[in-house]
């Protein structure tokens, strides 16, 4: 938490044009209707007052009267005990610990491959390789429910949408064997909720699995 005081009277959320990480943000206040404003960081052009706030200098970051957070599970999950209508994590104990194991995974597992793809090269190969066949084991789970791992709409599937949203322009195609994450990313990429929360520079990505 940042001891920095802001004059801020709205939420406010610091994100960056086509930054996952901030996508993740962004569809948790659009499913909740949350009253806020965006700051668009555009590239490394970094507002003076991001870099007061946050000692990472990175989006995205939440500033909400004078609480500031800057890690995009961490907000996500402030966001949903903040405004807990509608909820977007289990009640019971197991099933949000499950939910937050699986949290980790998508950041430690596939969102720890874009860098490397990012970096081309032969790195960015064998990522492309890896995250497609991680994502196409774990296609069995998208049958078992409406949702990620849950009947209902979570912050999981909050987190990992910004990731299927970009496959095509990562250059990752999913194999015939995860049709059932294509079918849960056709609906979800649906959502009202989903629309509002894409900027223009995500919507001219190149759409689809």
């Amino acid at each position: 938490m940042s001891l920095v005081t802001t004059r801020r009277s709205t939420m406010t959320l610091f994100s960056g044009q086509d930054c996952p990480l901030s996508h993740m943000v962004r569809i948790v206040l659009a499913e909740k209707n949350i009253n806020h404003d965006v700051v668009q960081v555009v590239g490394d052009d970094t507002p003076e007052e991001l870099k007061e706030l946050n000692p990472y200098d990175e989006v995205p970051t939440l500033v909400d009267r004078d609480l500031v957070l800057y890690d995009p599970h961490l907000i996500m999950e402030y966001l949903d005990e903040r405004f807990p209508h509608p909820p977007l994590m289990p009640v019971d104990p197991v099933s949000r610990a499950t939910s937050r194991l699986m949290l980790y995974r998508i950041r430690r597992d596939w969102y720890a491959r874009l860098p490397d793809i990012a970096a081309g090269g032969r790195g960015a190969t064998e990522a492309r390789k890896l995250l497609r066949d991680s994502l196409t084991a774990v296609s069995p789970l998208f049958e078992q429910n409406p949702f990620f791992l849950n009947t209902e709409f979570t912050l999981v599937d909050a987190a990992l949408l910004p990731l299927l949203w970009r496959l095509p322009a990562l250059g990752v195609e999913l194999p015939p064997a995860a049709k059932a994450i294509r079918r849960y990313a056709g609906k979800m990429f649906r959502r009202e909720s989903f629309g509002r929360s894409l900027t223009e520079v995500e919507r001219q990505l190149p759409g689809g699995l």
